[in-house]
């Protein structure tokens, strides 16, 4: 898979978007510093332009390329890196008010970003190798069901997609708990796979 990978991280770096597996299905990576990249996802996914796209990391120093620092001297709270801390990799999206400098079309003018490490050994693999945050989103035409493997990948998509890696079946299900750091106190925008309990345990910081 190595050599796939690297050919794929190529092919991201050059504008172009990849089919890969995410821990529960699978994704589009594209480079998401990458107007026209970012651009083509939405394209492929019949995506709205109002709905923003999940950025996925390889280490959290990707972070400082992405979100708008809470002051001069701190990019995130406390109460955002207890998160990190437990539940990255994979499992959790935290979402922060985004870097001015992103592409427009990856906020979809939200003014804010949902960002993840991903739990999934060749997604991670593929940060990795790219080497800046990749986005990902689900492989699937908007409003439709994602898939879990690629013998289900709708054919429009894998038609107009430039390289499909494949790790077969793919777990499925409801994917990761997503919690905007954008206001005070957190919010939970989408309860997966890590509970509200969990999330609450562990936010033990106030936001200043």
């Amino acid at each position: 898979m190595g050599g796939n990978i690297n050919k794929a991280a190529e092919i991201i770096h050059a504008g172009g978007v990849v089919v890969f597996p995410a821990k529960c299905l699978y994704g589009l990576a594209a480079d998401a510093l990458n107007p026209d990249a970012v651009e083509r996802v939405f394209s492929i996914k019949q995506r709205p332009t109002n709905n923003p796209l999940l950025v996925l990391i390889d280490d959290i120093i990707q972070l400082n390329s992405l979100l708008k620092p809470i002051s001069e001297k701190q990019l995130i709270s406390k109460q955002a890196l207890s998160l990190i801390d437990k539940f990255w990799p994979g499992n959790i999206t935290l979402v922060f008010n985004a870097s001015p400098t992103l592409p427009k079309a990856l906020t979809a003018g939200t003014g804010k970003i949902g960002v993840r490490i991903p739990g999934h050994p060749v997604a991670r693999a593929l940060v990795k190798a790219v080497g800046k945050p990749i986005t990902g989103t689900s492989a699937n035409i908007s409003g439709q069901a994602g898939c879990k493997e690629i013998s289900t990948l709708d054919p429009e998509i894998l038609s107009k997609v430039d390289m499909v890696l494949d790790a077969g079946t793919l777990k499925g299900g409801i994917g990761s708990t997503v919690v905007d750091f954008t206001c005070n106190p957190i919010k939970i925008l989408r309860q997966g796979e890590i509970a509200s309990r969990e999330i609450l345990k562990y936010s033990l910081f106030d936001n200043d």
